[in-house]
């Protein structure tokens, strides 16, 4: 899956850069021209493009040329050329920071179709488990439905390729295509011999920004805005809000964790929601002594219902603005781990032959005036990206009533600001949760463990347990509390498994620690092959620490929103 920064796309914006910043471009162009003509850098084909003598780039590419022939005349293998240029421009912006980024014909036309809210593929959700790429999940009325394919199902090859070795990002990669297109994919499927090729026709598929929403408890609302910021996300969001008023919601758990961010247009209106008119969502401030752009709501009926929303370390760039925007205002709570830290902005520039590059032009503040933006200066890509996620959290958690405080300055380092109530607030690092709480490590070795022994259950080959076998997912159901609970008998069969499966590396002594665990999840595989993967959502929410400690913090939300009075009127505030 392609994840989309603060892609601000404006025509308009883009040719009214001023004209230094248009060098990096240009230079940009005639790189990534070259790779895709494929040879303009060969010396024996020299044309350079005219305004790269103008801005001085000649140098630049003839150096580079250079280099790509004696590569191209003496490595042991024949070279990509496409492939080594690609990794230049790569390099070449990554110098710049960690967002800027140059997108091939195919990765481009991705990140524009889910910008979308759609891509073309086949609607089927695929994931990693004990090595081999299985299907998760398959989408209503979506292609890979249509052709026969199922939970559990192990892909194995695609077009005639096998899929050993893959990752999630290579199976998407040849599963996606053009409309109308087909593909033919190979899978594995417990109790059958042999196995099985579908032949599906690929056509759009839907890639919504809401991907659940639900009454978590009688009067409050789950929203599970976790697929991104696209052009209809706001839509989606009011849309999911008026379906759950009409069940009785009178408060709101937003959720935003594994959200990377998108459209920064959808971020303002999504903070609109829920900030009264005239309330400051963000700042943006390009290179020192450009325009700044202060975006106020311009919503004069506002939600006024309490306000939870859950961040985690995945909750990165449009989801910190809002974020940033419902804790500085005082508009309500934020609960779960500290959010990525992304506090920059990009454009999206189009070159030729359908290829694109995403260049930061600003730094978004948030209305108390901090920046979120972590350092990544001396910091390579995989120490920004991954390393930060595995260290401690960064926030104190008090005693007794479950309230977190920014860390000491020791810890956590950035400016201090001030809410409108006096609540303390830091720049720098992400966004610190008011109520700070750490999901458990999960232990894979336990997930795919459990998976492997559901395909088997809902296959329906294990003797004596035939009731949990599924034919065909129901989509649209709704969970009553029972459906598909686990027998003693269930956690029999388990053990047996494990004791016959040794390559999991599970004992007896473990499986008793865990058997909380075990329960919960064989239970979520059985539940999103027979209802769907949001269903299964649903059931393991219940168990969620994060979102059961936001359901508590309603009150103190309300309490919070009340203390603020942001929506008494101008006179009623003085």
């Amino acid at each position: 899956m392609c994840y989309s920064d603060d892609f601000e796309i404006n025509q308009g914006v883009i040719a009214d850069m001023q004209f230094k910043s248009r060098f990096l471009v240009v230079a940009v162009m005639v790189l990534a021209l070259s790779a895709v003509a494929g040879g303009i850098f060969s010396s024996r084909h020299s044309a350079q493009p005219a305004q790269a003598d103008l801005l001085g780039y000649h140098g630049v590419t003839r150096n580079f040329s250079s280099a790509l022939q004696v590569i191209d005349d003496h490595y042991i293998v024949t070279p990509d050329k496409e492939r080594l240029t690609k990794a230049s421009v790569l390099g070449m912006l990554h110098t710049l920071d960690p967002h800027s980024s140059f997108f091939d014909r195919r990765e481009f036309n991705e990140m524009n179709e889910e910008k979308d809210s759609e891509f073309f593929g086949i609607g089927v959700t695929i994931n990693i488990r004990n090595g081999r790429i299985y299907v998760i999940g398959v989408g209503k009325d979506m292609p890979a439905e249509r052709a026969g394919l199922r939970y559990g199902d192990a892909i194995v090859a695609v077009d005639g390729k096998s899929a050993k070795g893959w990752t999630q990002s290579d199976a998407l990669r040849h599963v996606r295509g053009e409309r109308l297109t087909s593909v033919d994919i190979t899978v594995e499927r417990v109790g059958e011999p042999e196995p099985l090729t579908m032949h599906v026709v690929r056509d759009k598929v839907p890639f919504p920004s809401v991907r659940n929403h639900f009454m978590i408890r009688p009067t409050v609302g789950y929203i599970g805005l976790t697929g991104g910021f696209n052009k209809t996300t706001s839509d989606e969001l009011r849309s999911s809000m008026a379906e759950l008023r009409k069940e009785g919601m009178t408060s709101l758990i937003l959720d935003l964790r594994r959200n990377p961010g998108g459209l920064l247009r959808q971020a303002i209106q999504v903070s609109e929601e829920f900030l009264p008119q005239g309330l400051e969502i963000l700042t943006v401030r390009g290179r020192e002594g450009r325009a700044m752009q202060v975006h106020k709501s311009t919503n004069s009926e506002p939600e006024t219902m309490p306000l939870v929303v859950l961040i985690n370390r995945d909750t990165a760039s449009a989801s910190e603005i809002v974020a940033g925007a419902i804790q500085d205002q005082d508009r309500g709570l934020i609960v779960g781990e500290e959010s990525f830290g992304k506090g920059l902005v990009q454009q999206v520039l189009p070159l030729p032959s359908g290829t694109g590059l995403t260049l930061t032009t600003q730094r978004y503040y948030t209305p108390t005036g901090r920046s979120i933006q972590r350092e990544y200066n001396g910091v390579g890509l995989y120490d920004y990206y991954y390393a930060r996620r595995n260290a401690p959290s960064e926030t104190n958690q008090q005693p007794g009533n479950g309230q977190s405080e920014p860390a000491p300055p020791a810890t956590r380092q950035g400016k201090t600001f001030y809410t409108p109530t006096g609540r303390e607030v830091r720049g720098g690092g992400g966004i610190s949760p008011n109520i700070a709480v750490k999901l458990p490590e999960e232990d894979v070795r336990w997930r795919d463990a459990c998976f492997e022994f559901a395909r088997r259950l809902v296959a329906g080959v294990l003797p004596g347990l035939e009731q949990y076998k599924v034919a065909k997912t129901v989509y649209g159901y709704h969970l009553r509390g029972q459906e598909y609970a686990l027998t003693e008998t269930v956690l029999t069969t388990f053990r047996t498994f494990l004791r016959e499966h040794p390559g999991f590396s599970l004992t007896e002594a473990q499986l008793n620690s865990n058997l909380d665990y075990v329960r919960r999840r064989i239970r979520a595989e059985v539940i999103t092959a027979a209802y769907g993967i949001e269903v299964a959502d649903q059931f393991l929410l219940e168990s969620d620490v994060q979102a059961l400690a936001a359901v508590e913090a309603i009150p103190k939300a309300k309490h919070l929103t009340d203390t603020a009075r942001l929506f008494a009127t101008p006179l009623e505030r003085h």
